[in-house]
């Protein structure tokens, strides 16, 4: 799955589950595998724990976030890259999988569909601009199915709208709802299902008033739709709030909470990862990450070629959240 993707919303993602997961045949974890093994070092002490991590960079880093620090707080750890979130959710049910990194919006959408079913969880979201009501909702979803849902942080990926810096210093612009109120004509740089989702073109236009004209479909963030805001040949590219290649493009904040909180959370194994000590260390981390410094881990991987271990051990070590 890419990052992406979740544009689409989990609820539908969700339809999917069963088939995904019959043709894995039993086996989802290993036949989901894209690659795992990764360790994030500890001395096994207080005993070993296997993080989770779909297949997308910053899910990546994430996971090697959560298996360093549990490391240095003296757990045993390795990385599982699996394909994607039909797959690996049912994995940390299991205990195949002990923690995973989240957001608490898509994840919520994603349990309300499984518990209540996709029709139902369309009828009533239970993810919302409110990341506390959201993680609420979570937790009474999860906590039934084995999971422990640890406190959101400030770090939130999530749909982001941005213009070029020229385009906002001329029209005076700092919010969507600036946008709206300017009565310009805007056409997006988008996936083209921009055109039909509620969190992409109908949104903007019932909450912001803003006089969408049509969507370039360039896809979600791609250099060929920031290069078409550069050039003006669109006035808005959707992309996501950790996105750190803007390169002359600046976001237009969501003053209306358009977008559901989908701020960045621990989910845990209950049985197998529920000692306050491996919610202590997380927390650590939780409590330190931002949207900002998020959006350079994935620069650095995506940009410079690091490696997710790498940037993930350079960040935990300036923060002093592991011994160096």
């Amino acid at each position: 799955m890419s990052r992406t993707s979740r544009i689409a919303g989990a609820v539908i993602g969700m339809v999917a589950l069963a088939g995904s997961l019959a043709a894995c045949g039993g086996d989802s974890l290993e036949q989901g595998k894209s690659g795992s093994g990764s360790s994030g070092g500890g001395d096994g002490k207080k005993g070993s724990l296997v993080v989770g991590s779909a297949a997308f960079t910053e899910s990546k880093v994430l996971a090697e976030l959560y298996a360093q620090i549990l490391g240095d707080a003296g757990y045993s750890t390795s990385v599982t890259t699996v394909k994607n979130r039909e797959l690996y959710e049912p994995s940390v049910e299991k205990g195949e999988i002990d923690v995973v990194p989240e957001y608490a919006a898509t994840i919520a959408e994603f349990l309300n569909a499984k518990v209540n079913g996709a029709d139902k969880a369309q009828e009533k979201p239970v993810a919302s601009g409110d990341a506390d009501a959201t993680v609420a909702a979570l937790k009474k979803l999860a906590e039934p199915l084995g999971l422990t849902v640890l406190a959101p942080g400030k770090a939130v990926d999530q749909n982001a709208f941005a213009v070029s810096k020229e385009f906002a210093e001329k029209n005076s612009l700092k919010t969507l709802s600036d946008l709206g109120k300017s009565k310009l004509k805007v056409k997006i740089a988008a996936g083209d299902e921009c055109e039909v989702r509620p969190f992409c073109a109908p949104g903007l236009k019932k909450t912001y008033g803003i006089d969408v004209t049509g969507i370039d479909p360039k896809g979600v963030g791609t250099p060929q739709s920031k290069q078409a805001v550069r050039d003006g040949k669109v006035q808005l590219v959707l992309t996501t709030t950790t996105d750190a290649v803007l390169d002359g493009l600046v976001f237009l904040e969501d003053d209306k909470k358009l977008q559901n909180a989908d701020n960045v959370l621990p989910v845990l194994n209950t049985k197998d990862a529920g000692d306050p000590e491996i919610a202590a260390a997380l927390g650590k981390l939780t409590d330190t990450l931002t949207t900002e410094d998020l959006a350079e881990l994935n620069r650095k991987v995506d940009a410079e070629r690091a490696k997710p271990a790498d940037v993930a051990k350079e960040y935990l070590e300036s923060k002093d959240l592991i011994e160096k």
